[in-house]
């Protein structure tokens, strides 16, 4: 794994000046460009990736540095996602792809980028430690600079909700972020966990960052098989065998495995393309049942708004 920022020659993106006296909330990007390089936990193979200061509006967008055309750009967007199979992959109309996105969305949205380009030479965001960690610390390298457009935040005004199995998720008004996740698994150390955070920069960085993907060790060659967790190793994931925890060192949090599908919640949520004022809980959700969520909620109309802060102050208006 390897984790550096970009050449000091690079050049940063020239952003105006906010207009004196304003206080709106605006959107964020980067303030330079940095990089970094690692392994990709499903197919196993090393990349190569730079996440860079992008235009206001422009949203986050993967850009395949391997491929060619329309294959190249990658809109992080919910309704580009076309496998939820163990991660988040989202995909164009000319065949380009990248998997795993929702540990590096995660970062992004909750360090309040709102803009960047992530240029990557493989088809899987490198997986670094399982967690957010090293991306958070990627973002505060970088910096970030507000630009001139307000920020635009999706709020949710009537419940929301999908299941299946015995699995659910949901989203309700609520006048911040807030994501509550239960999981029940009938072996330990797993067993039932909660966590329920008020999302932050702070609360991510410091509760859900570093809490890192998991697995169990009798499922490795059935995964493998079918093209998954080929790089998966103690390095990038917690492996459970039997009852027991093989990572030297054990867990990070108590509650870990549920921090971290708080923190899939986060990523796969930014998928919306904007901040979420609401409350997200979930029951033993993944990456499907949360893009399903995304899918119900864009259905329903009444059931949400774009607001946004206007420049000289804090009032909210509808888009």
């Amino acid at each position: 794994m390897h984790i550096a920022p970009a050449p000091v020659d690079a050049t940063p993106v020239t952003l105006a000046a906010l207009p004196q006296g304003s206080s709106a909330p605006r959107q964020r990007t980067l303030a330079k460009p940095v990089e970094c390089s690692g392994i990709g936990v499903h197919s196993g193979e090393r990349v190569n990736m730079r996440i860079s200061p992008a235009g206001e509006n422009s949203g986050i967008t993967f850009i395949r540095t391997d491929l060619f055309n329309g294959a190249r750009a990658i809109a992080a967007r919910w309704d580009n996602v076309i496998d939820t199979r163990m991660c988040t992959v989202i995909g164009n109309d000319h065949g380009g792809k990248v998997a795993t996105i929702e540990h590096l969305m995660a970062a992004l949205a909750a360090c309040g980028v709102d803009n960047a380009n992530i240029e990557i030479d493989g088809g899987e965001v490198p997986v670094m430690d399982g967690s957010s960690e090293s991306f958070v610390f990627l973002i505060d390298v970088a910096g970030t600079v507000a630009q001139n457009a307000p920020r635009r935040t999706l709020e949710i005004l009537s419940p929301v909700a999908v299941s299946h199995n015995g699995k659910s998720a949901a989203l309700t008004p609520y006048d911040a972020a807030r994501y509550s996740v239960t999981i029940d698994f009938d072996r330990a150390p797993i067993l039932t966990q909660s966590c329920d955070i008020a999302l932050s920069r702070e609360t991510f960085k410091n509760d859900i960052s570093r809490a890192r993907t998991f697995g169990f060790f009798e499922e490795v060659d059935q995964m493998q098989k079918a093209g998954l967790a080929r790089g998966g190793s103690l390095d990038n994931a917690i492996v459970i065998k039997g009852n027991e925890i093989l990572n030297e060192g054990g867990l990070r949090y108590n509650n870990e495995f549920a921090r971290h599908k708080v923190l899939d919640a986060i990523g796969d949520l930014a998928l919306a393309g904007m901040p979420i004022r609401g409350h997200f809980t979930g029951h033993c959700c993944g990456h499907a049942l949360n893009n399903r969520l995304l899918h119900a909620l864009f259905a329903d109309k009444s059931a949400w708004r774009i607001v946004e802060t206007g420049a000289a102050g804090d009032a909210r208006a509808a888009v």
